[in-house]
Parts: C-alpha cells; structure tokens; sequence
C-alpha cells in the first residue's frame, strides 16, 4: 500500500510545442532572427509580466526584436534591464543577449491556462521561429489529452506533445553552458534516439530531419558533449 501510494504521488515531465494567436512572443521571434527565453512569468491582476532574455548573433538582431516587442500591440510595457540579473545563465544563448521585463495582457497568455489545469513549468519557456517550447510537470492523476484539448479550445491553440516521461530530461537539467542552437540539436538527438544502443537514428536522417547538414549537426553534437562531459 505504501508503494502504490508513492506511485500514484509521482508526476510526469513534458515537452510542449505551443503555438496560439496574439501573442507577441511568437510574433516577434517569427518576424526577427532572434530568439526569446523566458525565466520567469508571473500573472498578476488583469496583466502579467515576465523575465526575458533575448539572444541573437549581434547586438543589431537584439535591436530589432526589442524594437518589434515595444511596437507589439500586444505589449503594455517594456523595460530594459540595467543589468543582466540572468546572464550567467543565459549569455551562451546567443552572441549579443538582452535581459527585458515585458507587462502585457493576461488573456493573451496561455501561462494561466496550462497553469491552473495543474500544468507546471518546470524549465525556461523558449521562444524561437514563432513557436513556443515548454516543459511542463503534470502529476499522475491529470488526464493529459483532456487537459490539452481545453487548453486549445479556451487559446485557440495547437499544442503538440514532442516528448513524455525520462525523455525529457532537458538539456537545462545537465548544464546551461550550451548555446540555444547546441541545445536544440543535441535535445533532438536525444529524442530521436541518437545516443540509443542500438541507435534508433542515424547521423544523416536526423540532420535531414533538423534541415541541416551532417556535417553541422556532428559539429554542434560535438560541442554539446564536449561542455557536457566537461567538469
């Protein structure tokens, strides 16, 4: 009987692909070349507001997706920060990084929705190409299919589950030494089955699958393990 309790006490890890209308996050990294990561988001009265950092290859790129979220309709307010309060963790995300406190309406973020149906961020939300990447925490007894349906329905959102359980032992859990490119590459790896014995994809396939070239994908698989392994 103890042992089924702690069972039914356990709590699952997933990766969410999140897409959803008027939301300026997606907006802005769909029409820039930079990228956002948020560490924080906290919904306040009729607002929320969030801990940005945005990365890109240069100080110009950053620039222009500051620029893009202050002219956001969606946006109330943006403020830079004086420093990086997260750069320690955030700097090797891109070349050029920008640390931003952004107030924008709360029934234009999907947070509260995944939230309070006992959908728990349990990473850094990341913001790259107009799509959103979580990883959430949900216990046991949550119906999952149900849950994501309602939240599709009340944001008008396509969610798509992109990795469940041991899969999901993000990158962020191991080191956050990797640049948001180095990540991607070596998380999709991961869930194809590329350090899998036997390997379940090869070299080639998954660098076709990313759009890339085997020789890229060696070479940011290369990094990736070489920070890793790297005490």
């Amino acid at each position: 009987m103890q042992e089924e309790s702690r069972v039914s006490n356990r709590a699952e890890r997933i990766r969410l692909d999140i897409w959803h209308p008027d939301c300026w996050t997606l907006q802005v990294t769909e029409a820039t070349d930079a990228g956002l990561i948020a560490y924080g988001v906290y919904d306040l009265e009729n607002a929320v507001k969030a801990r940005i950092v945005a990365y890109g290859d240069d100080v110009a790129t950053i620039d222009d997706v500051v620029a893009a979220t202050r002219a956001s309709p969606f946006t109330d307010a943006v403020h830079e920060m004086d420093h990086a309060f997260g750069a320690s963790k955030a700097i090797t995300a891109g070349n050029a990084t920008r640390e931003l406190l952004v107030t924008y309406r709360s029934d234009e973020s999907i947070h509260e929705a995944l939230v309070s149906r006992g959908l728990i961020p349990d990473a850094p939300i990341r913001i790259r190409n107009g799509r959103e990447r979580w990883t959430v925490l949900a216990e046991a007894d949550v119906d999952l299919q149900e849950c994501l349906d309602e939240v599709r329905r009340e944001m008008n959102a396509e969610i798509t589950v992109t990795g469940t359980g041991s899969s999901v032992a993000t990158v962020a859990d191991l080191d956050d030494r990797l640049t948001e490119r180095q990540r991607e590459v070596f998380e999709a790896a991961r869930c194809h089955g590329y350090y899998d014995l036997p390997r379940r994809i090869t070299s080639a396939a998954l660098a076709d699958e990313l759009g890339i070239a085997k020789a890229t994908l060696l070479e940011h698989l290369r990094k990736a393990e070489s920070k890793l392994l790297d005490p």
